[in-house]
């Protein structure tokens, strides 16, 4: 899931959170799963530009997108989850605290 660093990547810091944001890859509407997996519901669908905050991020299921193929999902809200393979972080790895 290696993504090039360029002046396109957007990342900021959402307003008074503390918690890095980060877009979800162009042209995909993202699925926001109840856990870290394809195996729990899928709860919302992120709209077409949306922007993520990464509260924090753990392991789960292995998905392929844009950015690669990755077991990582990134949590944006309590009980609030989407495949790390669909968001532009710039790493393969981890960006922010693992979930506990």
């Amino acid at each position: 899931m290696s993504v090039e660093n360029d002046s396109s990547q957007v990342q900021s810091v959402a307003s008074g959170s503390g918690y890095p944001s980060f877009p979800v890859a162009p042209g995909y509407r993202l699925n926001v799963r109840s856990g870290p997996g394809t195996n729990y519901s899928v709860i919302d669908v992120l709209p077409l530009g949306a922007t993520v905050t990464l509260r924090c991020q753990t392991r789960g299921t292995t998905v392929s997108g844009p950015y690669g193929t990755s077991d990582i999902w990134d949590c944006i809200g309590n009980g609030r989850f989407v495949s790390d393979a669909y968001v532009r972080t710039g790493s393969d790895g981890f960006v922010v605290t693992r979930c506990g």
